[in-house]
């Protein structure tokens, strides 16, 4: 029975083939718009989850709040310096804290102007190994920087690459930082989330190219094993709010855990992949519509031969069966058209993106999302044909063989 719908329901498209290729359209454009931001934001997340899972649970980071973005009567931005470095060293269940400058500078070589984010390494060595394991820092060629060096830099893996400059970057080239000269002494491995463009400096050297004597970027902490480590954010956003005098809901600064900044991520990347998805089904709305239209004609051309396969014993269910086969292919006809062109538009988002953002960009296709888009439009497609299937099934052979 079920080769028979099939054989049918093929030979029925077939000779119709240019009204259902002008029907699976809307299908697969939005099939094909939903694989891809699925999976583009799937991979997204994957890939930041992975580079968090290298800085582990265990830690707690600090910043000062952007103006703007805090709640009505905060006007200021907060900032982070050493005496805050200090108090976060003294909570309770706080292992170690380090102290991090990020700012960005203009880097000079081979008579070529590059903007890049500088970043501190710390001058104590226990400082300085929690920044290197919670950025998870590995060499690739040379040697890290050690304690108290001065006029030497590190650079990440992107500086490897072959022709970013018109000469490429060795083991002690000079370059220029903000028209100061540094010695290369090594290349990091490759780390990704955006971060293989760095330039590492020694946190004295940093200071003074910035003209930062005491401030810090961010702060990051690890928390004693056993410790609960929301209960020590708790205690250090307390104890911050005492030492500047502010009330709860009205900071300038910010206090998150690893796993905070995760789960944080993790939702603006759900959002605008809904916000996205939400577009493409308005596409897919489009195609089914197309189909149920297709539908409505196939019945109408086809109403002698129903009455003949009425007036020959067949069934209402049969005859609705049928048509919901034939606009369920429609449907998944589309889906697998679709689910190759969003692979397809995915990868190439991909190999554009990497140039610009690096690993972050990436897609991602769990066998949940290909099968999901298949059924889906599967779905569509039969839920599009129900109504002309209903009516097809409900005619009677007299008037169907009356009308052909």
């Amino acid at each position: 029975m079920l080769q028979d719908y099939l054989s049918l329901a093929v030979g029925s498209l077939r000779k119709r083939f240019l009204r259902t290729s002008l029907t699976m359209i809307g299908i697969f454009i939005g099939i094909a718009a939903v694989v891809a931001f699925i999976s583009l934001g799937q991979g997204m997340r994957d890939a930041i989850n992975q580079q968090f899972s290298s800085v582990g649970t265990d830690k707690i980071i600090v910043q000062g709040a952007s103006a703007g973005f805090g709640p009505p009567g905060q006007t200021n931005a907060g900032k982070v310096d050493e005496h805050d470095l200090k108090l976060l060293r003294n909570t309770l269940g706080v292992k170690r804290a380090a102290g991090r400058i990020l700012r960005s500078a203009t880097l000079e070589y081979a008579d070529q102007v590059t903007a890049v984010f500088a970043v501190s390494l710390p001058e104590l060595p226990d400082d300085r190994n929690l920044v290197i394991e919670a950025n998870n820092l590995k060499m690739k060629q040379g040697r890290m920087l050690a304690s108290g060096e001065k006029g030497r830099v590190v650079l990440g893996n992107n500086y490897l690459k072959e022709g970013k400059y018109t000469k490429p970057l060795r083991l002690g080239s000079k370059i220029l930082l903000n028209g100061k000269s540094y010695e290369v002494i090594g290349f990091l491995d490759k780390i990704g989330a955006g971060r293989d463009d760095a330039v590492i400096l020694n946190e004295n050297d940093l200071r003074q190219l910035v003209d930062m004597p005491k401030e810090f970027s961010v702060l990051v902490a690890q928390v004693q094993e056993g410790e609960p480590i929301d209960a020590v954010v708790d205690r250090l956003e307390r104890a911050m709010r005492r030492d500047r005098n502010q009330k709860e809901g009205f900071e300038d600064f910010t206090v998150e855990s690893s796993g905070q900044v995760i789960a944080s991520i993790n939702v603006i990347v759900g959002v605008v992949q809904a916000v996205f998805v939400g577009i493409a089904l308005i596409s897919l709305l489009v195609g089914g519509i197309g189909i149920m239209n297709t539908m409505y004609t196939s019945v109408l051309e086809q109403t002698r031969a129903i009455g003949i396969m009425k007036a020959l014993g067949a069934r209402n269910q049969d005859i609705m069966a049928l048509f919901l086969f034939e606009s369920g292919l429609l449907g998944i006809a589309g889906g697998v058209i679709g689910i190759v062109l969003g692979v397809g538009m995915s990868k190439a988002v991909e190999l554009l993106g990497r140039g610009f953002v690096g690993d972050v960009l990436q897609a991602s296709f769990p066998w949940y999302l290909l099968v999901g888009a298949l059924l889906f439009s599967c779905g569509i497609g039969m839920l599009a044909g129900l109504l002309p299937a209903m009516r097809a099934s409900k005619m009677q052979p007299v008037e169907a063989l009356r009308y052909g």
